[in-house]
């Protein structure tokens, strides 16, 4: 309890966003802005935010019901046909059920689709591990032609929705469902495969995705209280990788924690693993979840529970840090 009222006491007074809800308001702009953006749900518009679309431009958006596959096949359809569309339901039916429409259809085809999944991660919450999506980052970054993304607050989001507008390919942003505290202005612009450096450090790096990133900045003021100076990434375009940073900050510091709501298989911890161990060997500790299904919970308990609280950020860069060949830290 004492680690959340420290959380509590760094972020009062700053502003959250719902990365879901601010999905939901740049869609509604968008779609004011250019007609060839269509929207289509799966039954969940209320909690996809996609329900604002819907209410401005009820003939360019599209309830399929609860049926994910066919979601995806029409949003292919519509795509060849010249639109942009935009396919949005919960992140463990989108990357899940329609895994095999996502490939065939919208990845081989490199079709101009945008799939915004929402309730991405552990903090979904008492909906429990049958709707706590673990696997979907993975299950998106090993198809060919696919972006994703993760990003870290509402501002991140708004500039990520425009920019999939405008790109022309497949696309796959997670959002979720808490308000995460806001790190970016207002005027904020993503730019495809780039990361961010959040807080710089010189003795180890904490790179993080989505709430994670937050996580890691807490965890970075907690270490540097015992004379520990860490780098903070946000890599929230998770695919492409923003390789240069990686491997920058693994010969700068040379140790990295990677964070994640996921399994610590195939997202971003892979990712980065990847990376340094083809350009820049260094120890890496990943912080995600061990090879197992989520519960129900309350937000904070779980994350506790599977060890990713700035506490435990704090831990795992001191265990990393131990590892550096050559470069013991006492």
């Amino acid at each position: 309890m004492a680690g959340k009222a420290n959380r509590d006491a760094q972020t009062a007074g700053v502003p959250k966003e719902s990365t879901r809800v601010e999905y939901g308001k740049t869609l509604a702009e968008l779609g004011g802005e250019n007609p060839d953006i269509v929207v289509l749900d799966a039954d969940l518009s209320g909690s996809t935010q996609t329900s604002r679309f819907a209410r401005l431009y009820p003939e360019r958006f599209f309830n399929v019901g609860i049926a994910e596959q066919d979601l995806m096949g029409t949003a292919a359809g519509l795509a060849v046909g010249g639109k942009i569309p935009f396919a949005s339901t919960f992140a463990i039916f989108a990357a899940g059920r329609a895994w095999e429409q996502i490939r065939q259809t919208i990845a081989y085809g490199h079709l101009n689709v945008k799939i915004v999944a929402s309730h991405g991660g552990l903090t979904v919450g008492e909906d429990g591990g049958s709707h706590q999506a673990l696997e979907d980052l993975a299950l998106m970054r090993v198809l060919p032609n696919m972006v994703v993304l993760v990003p870290a607050d509402g501002p991140e989001t708004r500039a990520m929705v425009r920019w999939a507008a405008a790109y022309d390919g497949p696309v796959y942003i997670r959002t979720s469902r808490l308000p995460f505290p806001v790190l970016h202005p207002p005027d904020h612009q993503f730019h495809l495969g780039q990361g961010t450096i959040v807080r710089e450090g010189t003795d180890v790096t904490l790179a993080g995705i989505g709430l994670m990133v937050h996580h890691c900045l807490e965890a970075a003021r907690q270490l540097e209280a015992q004379g520990i100076s860490a780098r903070v990434l946000n890599l929230s375009c998770l695919k492409p990788l923003d390789w240069e940073l990686v491997v920058d900050s693994a010969r700068r510091t040379g140790a990295l924690v990677t964070v994640e709501e996921h399994l610590v298989t195939g997202g971003l911890g892979s990712a980065v693993s990847e990376v340094v161990t083809d350009m820049y060997p260094v120890p890496v500790e990943r912080l995600g979840v061990k090879d197992v299904f989520g519960q129900s919970g309350r937000p904070e308990e779980l994350l506790q529970h599977y060890g990713l609280t700035p506490g435990d950020i704090v831990r795992a860069a001191q265990r990393v840090m131990q590892r550096r060949p050559g470069r013991p830290f006492s």
